[in-house]
C-alpha cells in the first residue's frame, strides 16, 4: 500500500510539472517566391527569394503562471532562408530575430530583457503600413526602420497595461561601452491607442552615435540620430485606410539601405534632416486582400535627394494558414537619390520589383 501511495505521489508530481511546462509553443513562417528586380547598375535580376512578405522563421514562446497575477515569459526566434537553407544573418547568431525573457503583471505591465523589436518598427509595420513592412511595397524602402530601428540587442523593454485603449512602450538599449554609459545607447518611447476600428501610435526614437577611445584612437562625440513617427489606421470595413508620417534628424537617423545601388560617380548621401509620408489602404477582395500605398521621401538637406514610391499588391487566402501573393512597386529617385525596391528580407537592387510567392504560417 505504501509503494502504491509513493508511486501515485511521484506520478502526480511529474504530471503537475509537465502541465506547468505544457504552455511552450513552437511557431513559424515559411515564405518564398519569385522576385524580379529591374533598374539596378548590374542589370535586371530574377531569383528565388525567402521572406518576401514576412521573413521565414522558427520560434519558441512560452509562459508560466507564477500566481497572484504574475507570469514569466520568453521568446526565442531564428530567421532562415528557404532558397538555400542558411541562417538569415551575417554573424551566424542562432536567435537573430528575438531572444528575450521577462515578467508580466496584470496590474503593472511587463518587463523584458534581450534582443527585442524597436517600438518605432512595430508602429510602422503593425499600424502605418498596409503591406506590413513586407512585399515589394514595404515602407522600409523609404522609411528608415532597418537595422537597430528594427531590433535592439541588450535591450530592456517595459510595456504598460492597456487602459481604455491606451498603453505605452519604453525601450532602453544599453551601449555596453566600457567607461561610457551613454555611448551607443538607444531608447524609444511609444504611446499607443487601439479601440474599435481606430489604431494609432506615436513613437520617439533616440540613437547615440558616440564612440569610446580604443588604443591610440580617441573617443569621438557625435550628433544623435532622432526619429519621430506617427502612424494611424482606421477600418471602414469596406476599406481600411492607413497614414504614417516620420521626421528624421541627425546622424544615422536615416541610413541608406544600399550604399550606391545605381553606380553613381557621386554616391548618394544619407539624409540627416528629412521626412517621410505614407498614405495607403487595404480592402477585402474575393477571398483575399488588396494592398496599395504611396510614399513620399523629402530630403531637407542641401542635397535634396527626394524619392517617391507607389505600390500595389494582392494576398489570396488558400486557408487560414496559407496564402499566395503578388506585388509590384516602383520608386522614382530625384537629384541622385539611391533608394531601391526591396521586400521584407532584402533591400533590393533596382528601382522596381515584382513578387509572386506563397506564405505558410504554423
Amino acid at each position: 500500500m505504501k509503494k502504491i501511495t509513493l508511486a501515485a505521489l511521484v506520478m502526480g508530481a511529474f504530471a503537475a510539472s509537465a502541465q506547468a511546462q505544457s504552455n511552450v509553443t513552437i511557431y513559424g513562417v515559411v515564405d518564398a517566391g519569385i522576385v524580379r528586380e529591374s533598374g539596378g547598375v548590374a542589370g535586371d535580376v530574377t531569383k528565388v527569394t525567402s521572406g518576401i512578405g514576412s521573413q521565414s522563421r522558427i520560434g519558441f514562446r512560452g509562459t508560466e503562471d507564477l500566481g497572484g497575477g504574475l507570469s514569466a515569459f520568453f521568446t526565442l526566434e531564428s530567421g532562415y532562408r528557404i532558397d538555400d537553407g542558411s541562417l538569415d544573418n551575417t554573424n551566424s547568431a542562432l536567435f537573430n530575430r528575438q531572444a528575450l525573457v521577462g515578467l508580466k503583471s496584470k496590474e503593472l505591465g511587463s518587463l523584458s530583457l534581450g534582443r527585442q523589436y524597436n517600438p518605432l518598427y512595430n508602429a510602422l509595420s503593425q499600424v502605418g503600413d498596409p503591406f506590413g513592412a513586407g512585399y515589394a511595397g514595404n515602407s522600409k524602402n523609404l522609411f528608415p526602420t532597418g537595422g537597430v530601428n528594427t531590433r535592439v540587442s541588450n535591450a530592456v523593454v517595459y510595456t504598460t497595461p492597456s487602459a481604455s485603449g491606451f498603453s505605452a512602450d519604453v525601450l532602453y538599449g544599453l551601449g555596453e561601452q566600457p567607461g561610457d554609459n551613454t555611448a551607443a545607447r538607444q531608447f524609444s518611447i511609444g504611446l499607443n491607442y487601439a479601440q474599435g476600428p481606430l489604431n494609432a501610435r506615436l513613437v520617439y526614437n533616440n540613437r547615440n552615435n558616440d564612440t569610446i577611445a580604443s588604443g591610440t584612437t580617441p573617443a569621438v562625440s557625435r550628433e544623435e540620430g532622432k526619429n519621430t513617427l506617427f502612424a494611424i489606421n482606421y477600418d471602414f470595413k469596406v476599406v481600411k485606410a492607413f497614414f504614417a508620417y516620420e521626421a528624421d534628424k541627425g546622424l544615422n537617423s536615416a541610413p541608406l539601405p544600399v550604399a550606391n545601388a545605381y553606380g553613381y560617380k557621386v554616391a548618394p548621401k544619407p539624409s540627416t534632416d528629412g521626412a517621410e509620408a505614407l498614405v495607403g489602404l487595404t480592402a477585402p477582395l474575393g477571398n483575399g486582400t488588396l494592398m496599395a500605398s504611396y510614399i513620399n521621401k523629402n530630403d531637407k538637406t542641401v542635397n535634396n535627394q527626394d524619392a517617391t514610391q507607389w505600390a500595389l499588391g494582392y494576398s489570396y487566402a488558400l486557408s487560414k494558414r496559407t496564402t499566395t501573393y503578388v506585388a509590384y512597386a516602383k520608386i522614382k529617385n530625384k537629384n541622385g537619390a539611391g533608394y531601391t525596391v526591396g521586400n521584407n528580407n532584402e533591400a533590393g537592387s533596382g528601382d522596381s520589383a515584382f513578387n509572386l510567392g506563397v506564405r505558410h504560417a504554423f
